[in-house]
């Protein structure tokens, strides 16, 4: 048996090939898959444009996907729509991306999961279930914390002039011309295609400043402001391990932590994908 994990959010997906015994046959990476912002004929023509993929598709016999965006049984259907197409000989299982993350972190005991990527969100997982306390709303509404909400931060501590100077700076420096005029702005976030990925692609650059006080004070409101809104939602938030996921946890884990602390909140795992976790759950868990 053939089976295909993908972790997918707004930005990347992470796919992974290997046997029932766990044997890696393929890895490889693609864009990320949201359904809010692709269609099925986008899943379908990006991964047929991927050699990895397309060299071994036809020998796929079981797919697991989990991704951003994949909240509803609609919103599933359009991913598993462009797959299908793609992995003609596949039994196809589309799911959310907290329960990828929630399997990639179980380790036992029951936790709450937490997503801090290009959006954030999280659930309660008890080994067998997940469930959500309150929903994401995504980067216009919520998406607290986010790379998408520390993005606009930015953002708007340019345009509004509240920047050191050396950032303020820095930032012309780095992003030239375009960036630096409302008009390209505004095209770009609310015209264009991905304005969450556009906002979220601003966070290396956040995190080359992450040492300035205000920026760290950023860091630390949009933690403060996840955690109250996505965490102490669950009554025993603070009996249960709260483990994160994505690339803003991990690299912003010091000032995630020191958040963390000062509530009360026992950090538990911490990783920046989940794929390796994700199929090591499959393996023990789903797979038959």
């Amino acid at each position: 048996m053939v089976i295909l994990i993908a972790d997918s959010g707004s930005t990347k997906s992470d796919w992974l090939v290997i046997d029932e015994n766990g044997k890696v046959l393929s890895e490889f990476n693609t864009m990320g898959f949201n359904p809010y912002f692709h269609s099925s004929d986008k899943v379908e023509s990006e991964l047929k444009a991927k050699q990895e993929m397309m060299e071994i598709a036809q020998k796929i016999d079981k797919t697991y996907f989990y991704g951003a965006g994949a909240s509803s049984v609609e919103m599933c259907d359009i991913i598993k729509e462009g797959l299908s197409r793609v992995l003609e000989n596949s039994i196809i299982h589309v799911g959310h991306d907290l329960d990828g993350a929630a399997y990639s972190t179980w380790s036992g005991e029951s936790c709450i999961t937490c997503i801090l990527g290009t959006g954030s969100n999280s659930c309660y997982f008890d080994g067998e279930r997940t469930h959500e306390e309150v929903p994401s709303l995504a980067y216009i509404l919520g998406d607290e914390g986010s790379g998408s909400w520390f993005g606009k931060r930015l953002l708007q501590g340019f345009f509004y002039k509240q920047l050191p100077k050396h950032i303020h700076d820095d930032f012309i420096s780095e992003f030239g011309e375009d960036e630096t005029r409302i008009n390209y702005i505004n095209k770009r976030v609310y015209k264009n295609d991905d304005p969450n990925v556009y906002l979220a692609s601003f966070t290396k650059f956040i995190g080359k400043h992450k040492h300035d006080p205000l920026v760290k004070q950023w860091l630390l409101d949009g933690f403060h402001a996840f955690l109250s809104v996505h965490v102490e939602c669950y009554c025993n938030f603070k009996e249960v391990p709260v483990h994160f996921i994505g690339s803003v946890a991990f690299h912003f884990k010091d000032e995630l932590i020191e958040a963390c602390d000062s509530r009360g909140i026992r950090v538990g795992n911490m990783i920046k994908a989940p794929i390796d976790g994700l199929a090591d759950y499959h393996l023990k868990y789903k797979i038959s």
